[in-house]
């Protein structure tokens, strides 16, 4: 493993345990050169999964690999100021990270995990699943927020 701060190839692993929730192994690491320590993340990657990004109208955009940083990115920002634990989190993106390598598929169209992204943030938060809908759904005026908001309320009543 390359170190970060001087790009030498020669690290030592120091410390190496299970995440909490099992998904990856956390190693803690040293570089031989300048010392700095550092901690990597491993994960299983059962396949190698292309995302296929569709245009507005719905032709075919282009095709980019699955980017596990992107959607904890974009769930990181809908659940924002929320008290939605880190971990949880991580749980909702390992979940769906599985369904997209298990489902058997070498291309997901980038609206099936869009899907899984809000059926998941609907169990966690609801501010956060309207948050992560208006982008996916592209909300553009009030309304659209209030008539979203109005299905969530009746779902939630259920």
């Amino acid at each position: 493993m390359r170190c970060p701060f001087c790009a030498n190839d020669d690290t030592q692993v120091k410390d190496s345990r299970p995440t909490e929730d099992s998904t990856a192994i956390r190693r803690r690491r040293q570089c031989t050169s300048c010392g700095a320590r550092f901690t990597t993340f491993e994960r299983v990657q059962l396949r190698e999964v292309t995302v296929v990004k569709a245009g507005p109208d719905g032709t075919e955009l282009r095709r980019e690999p699955f980017d596990r940083t992107k959607l904890e990115h974009s769930i990181s920002l809908a659940c924002r100021k929320r008290g939605v634990s880190q971990e949880r989190i991580d749980r909702l993106i390992s979940s769906i990270q599985r369904q997209v390598e298990t489902e058997g598929e070498a291309e997901v169209p980038s609206a099936r995990i869009g899907e899984m992204v809000m059926e998941g943030l609907k169990q966690i938060d609801s501010v956060a699943y309207i948050r992560f809908a208006s982008v996916y759904r592209d909300f553009s005026e009030a309304k659209d927020f209030e008539a979203f908001a109005s299905t969530v309320q009746e779902a939630a009543k259920e």
